[in-house]
């Protein structure tokens, strides 16, 4: 393909007879694409325009112009030189490259995304997790090649989701992109700029506030009632998840066989959650652990699964399919249904949700004296993380527990006490 004729910047020389501005000289090199030159007081700079499908566009500075310096074709580029980069790094190279990548469109941000979601099906892991952050990013920054990102407009990105969430969630969404990215750039060798997302998307501090909320016994008690009243279907999923304390993602992937309908000790073979990674998420999510449900609870389950085959799924909804299908999170399927219920029983949908029972389960079974590391057994989870994220809890709740412990020094102590005896 033969490069586009511009007299004015094709030489140093003609670019140095330009006047110095801020704004670009621009030549179009095809639909969609055009090459910028900013002439500065010193070596100018070569960026690239770019249409983002939606109607917009982006603009990005790639090199330096070979105004005083010899050209490398890496950082430093000569007119011809620039026009095949931009080419390149937007739509795959020119006709007449004989480089190894022609013709190999470096992927852009959205791209990337959706390679990441594809890779995450292969490892049994939850599409969403990867569409729900794609949401959240601009068509400007989905259309950019990877190559071309910079660590400030990400920056700036993370920055703007703080008006419409809490800073955990800014962090949860800005390591899936990580991840995304990393996997784009372990796939393609120009990729370079890993510092971009790592400086760009970069943790933020004090982020790992929780927000768990702990209901009161009688609060589940209602929430299930509310939810049988609501949905039969719904009502033994939120059951099943008040009694073992479950993730959702875990409940929903229960099959028949997984119930054991003892008369006097009924349990459920509950699905791990493989949470935590790994390339190994799908044998780990195929192992089960021990958790004990109530006879009545048990009764119930093997009422409705009558009929149907081991394998099938135990928990289903109203119209028979599983929750979470079609590429759906568990969530999608329940949530706009909990909603009702938690306003129904007198709380705020916006604070409750299926998880309360998961973390009610928690700290119920702690006040009760259950040793931590049963506890983090039975609900899936480690010492640490139930440590870290349920203590400020505990303590909250357990008002009762250390009063026990305190000593009334008005009391006066009674004869038979016996004094140690000094060192």
């Amino acid at each position: 393909m033969a490069k586009p004729r511009n007299y004015s910047l094709e030489s140093p020389t003609a670019r140095l007879r330009l006047a110095i501005r801020k704004k670009p000289y621009w030549q179009r090199l095809g639909p969609g694409l055009s090459l910028g030159y900013r002439r500065n007081e010193g070596a100018g700079t070569w960026s690239i325009r770019a249409a983002d499908g939606q109607g917009g566009e982006w603009l990005k500075k790639f090199g330096v112009a070979d105004d005083f310096d010899k050209p490398d074709a890496k950082t430093i580029f000569n007119y011809g030189q620039a026009v095949t980069e931009a080419r390149k790094l937007v739509r795959g190279g020119d006709q007449d490259e004989v480089e190894e990548e022609q013709g190999n469109k470096p992927v852009t941000l959205g791209i990337a995304m959706d390679r990441y979601k594809d890779d995450l099906v292969s490892r049994g892991a939850n599409a969403s997790n990867a569409t729900t952050p794609k949401g959240h990013l601009p068509a400007s920054l989905l259309s950019k090649p990877v190559p071309l990102l910079d660590a400030q407009e990400l920056r700036k990105w993370r920055d703007g989701l703080l008006a419409k969430m809490v800073p955990a969630s800014v962090n949860r969404y800005c390591k899936v992109i990580r991840a995304a990215l990393n996997l784009a750039a372990a796939s393609d060798r120009r990729i370079k700029n890993e510092h971009a997302w790592t400086t760009g998307l970069e943790m933020l501090p004090d982020a790992n506030e929780v927000n768990n909320v702990i209901l009161a016994d009688g609060q589940v008690v209602g929430f299930v009632a509310g939810a049988y009243a609501h949905d039969e279907k719904l009502g033994e999923f939120a059951e099943v998840l008040a009694q073992s304390g479950a993730r959702p993602s875990q409940a929903a992937r229960l099959c028949v066989r997984d119930l054991i309908a003892h008369k006097t000790e009924p349990r459920l073979m509950m699905p791990k959650s493989a949470k935590g990674g790994g390339r190994n998420r799908t044998s780990k999510k195929a192992e089960r652990y021990t958790v004990h449900i109530t006879p009545a609870l048990a009764e119930r389950l093997a009422k409705a699964a009558k009929g149907r085959p081991a394998s099938a799924p135990l928990l289903v909804r109203s119209n028979g399919k599983t929750w979470g299908v079609d590429g759906k999170g568990v969530s999608d399927d329940y949530r706009d249904d909990v909603a009702e219920v938690v306003k129904a029983i007198g709380l705020d949908p916006d604070e409750v949700g299926m998880y309360a029972l998961r973390h009610s389960s928690i700290v119920r079974n702690l006040l009760l004296n259950v040793p931590i590391r049963v506890v983090a057994a039975s609900h899936n989870t480690s010492v640490a993380e139930i440590e870290r994220t349920y203590s400020k809890f505990i303590t909250e709740h357990s008002g009762n527990l250390s009063r026990r412990a305190l000593l009334d020094h008005e009391v006066v102590p009674s004869d038979n006490v016996i004094p140690l005896a000094a060192a």
